[in-house]
């Protein structure tokens, strides 16, 4: 029989062994992303704050340059077993994705089998509506959500007799002011991101006009651009018609054109929501906030804006325990005010109505000017068939067709009706090519 000395001896042993033995480690789980500069710190620090608040998971953000270039990365480590867990992907691959169904672990099927608190209904219909399959379920997980917006220079109004309280509404008023900074010595009047984001995916939205049949995607595969329709035509030729006299100064792809708002060349830039913060940090002069322009003749319009940014993708074939912790951060992501931060410190919208109602009761929209101006944009009015968003294959070759086209527009090499029909037709071809490429046809 153990005598009690050597029993009570025999339990120090084992607790000092217990307290001697390594945590168990937390998994790690790997999330590629295309997030640089202040947007990339942003992240780092959502991942961080989530790490802390427990023990058991450790999302591992990489930065894999472009959104292209990250959606390549990932599709090459899937063939080799290399995938991450999560990859940020964006908004107009959601088609590419929606198709790569073996590869993709749908959001909605994650959290239910994983047990976590997720409700479609808190998400907003104009971001969430994006991302979701026909029965209205959620296959991604909306992350950076933008839509574009105007910004102006306060200090360029005043200087050419312009109110810099009153941002222009309409294209017409827009022209009037831009010519009028010309006027006064800018060497451009207004400058524009994104050339076919804002100007014909957004531009057909907010004046509720069909980009595409088949609801803009959403309906079939078999849908067909409609992006030389009358109205834009007419925008695109009032553009290039701008141009000549630099009342409009094309800037390029993507977001070159910021800096030129930045550094006080263009008076007027319309660009993404997502810039905010940027915008804010590096003009040395205050900035003025507004809607995106419309045609007033235009019946619908205003209508509502539609997002960009990225999402979430959960991909197959990683380790089991993995899927939990994913679960986990994307309810972590939820939450109001996580939400809220996230949206206050990038410009981002947020994608909970829960989180825009804590930023408001916080006082941040009024201590901050024309930082709910993305929100009202996108939620203006309920969304349509045209509003809704766009779910087209191989729509980022389809964006880049567009772009050349509308650059023969701005050059004078073409005609805005001959352009937009090119543009239609090059476009089309890459929708059948992908139709006929697809597991679902």
């Amino acid at each position: 029989m153990i005598s009690a000395s050597r029993l009570l001896q025999a339990l120090a042993v084992a607790a000092a062994l217990a307290l001697s033995s390594p945590a168990r480690a937390a998994t790690d789980i790997a999330l590629w992303h295309a997030m640089s500069g202040e947007l990339g710190r942003q992240l780092e620090k959502l991942a961080s704050d989530f790490n802390a608040s427990q023990s058991d998971y450790r999302i591992v953000p990489s930065y894999k340059g472009n959104y292209t270039e990250t959606v390549t990365a990932a599709i090459f480590a899937f063939r080799s077993r290399g995938q991450p867990a999560i990859v940020q992907v964006n908004e107009v691959a959601t088609a590419t994705m929606t198709a790569a169904k073996g590869a993709i672990y749908p959001v909605f099927s994650l959290m239910k089998d994983q047990n976590e608190p997720f409700s479609p209904g808190a998400y907003l219909p104009a971001v969430s509506g994006y991302y979701t399959d026909a029965a209205g379920n959620l296959l991604s997980f909306p992350f950076n959500a933008s839509t574009p917006i105007l910004y102006y220079n306060k200090a360029m109004f005043r200087d050419a007799g312009l109110d810099p309280e009153t941002p222009p509404k309409t294209w017409p008023e827009l022209g009037a002011a831009a010519k009028r900074l010309r006027e006064r010595g800018a060497a451009c009047g207004f400058t524009t991101s994104w050339p076919s984001w804002i100007h014909v995916e957004n531009f057909s939205a907010f004046h509720d006009l069909p980009l595409a049949t088949k609801a803009n995607g959403f309906a079939g595969l078999d849908a067909e651009l409609r992006i030389n329709n009358p109205v834009i035509v007419h925008h695109v030729a009032q553009l290039a018609e701008w141009q000549k006299d630099k009342v409009f100064d094309y800037s390029g792809r993507g977001q070159s054109a910021e800096p030129r708002f930045q550094s006080g060349e263009c008076g007027i830039f319309i660009g993404s929501s997502g810039t905010r913060a940027d915008i804010k940090a590096n003009s040395k002069f205050e900035v003025g906030y507004g809607l995106m322009p419309y045609w007033p003749d235009v019946k619908g319009a205003p209508q509502n804006s539609i997002i960009g940014g990225a999402t979430l993708w959960v991909l197959r074939d990683r380790p089991r325990n993995e899927y939990k912790g994913v679960a986990r951060f994307f309810a972590y992501l939820s939450q109001p005010g996580v939400q809220a931060a996230w949206h206050q410190n990038t410009g981002y919208l947020p994608i909970t109505r829960a989180a825009y109602e804590l930023t408001r009761a916080q006082g941040f929209y009024e201590r901050n000017p024309g930082s709910a101006i993305s929100f009202e944009e996108i939620t203006l009015h309920q969304p349509t068939e045209n509003s809704k968003g766009i779910r087209l294959g191989s729509f980022v070759l389809i964006r880049g067709v567009i772009e050349d086209e509308l650059e023969q527009a701005f050059a004078g090499k073409k005609g805005a009706q001959a352009a937009m029909d090119s543009a239609a037709e090059r476009g089309n071809k890459l929708l059948r090519q992908f139709e006929r490429a697809s597991p679902e046809r």
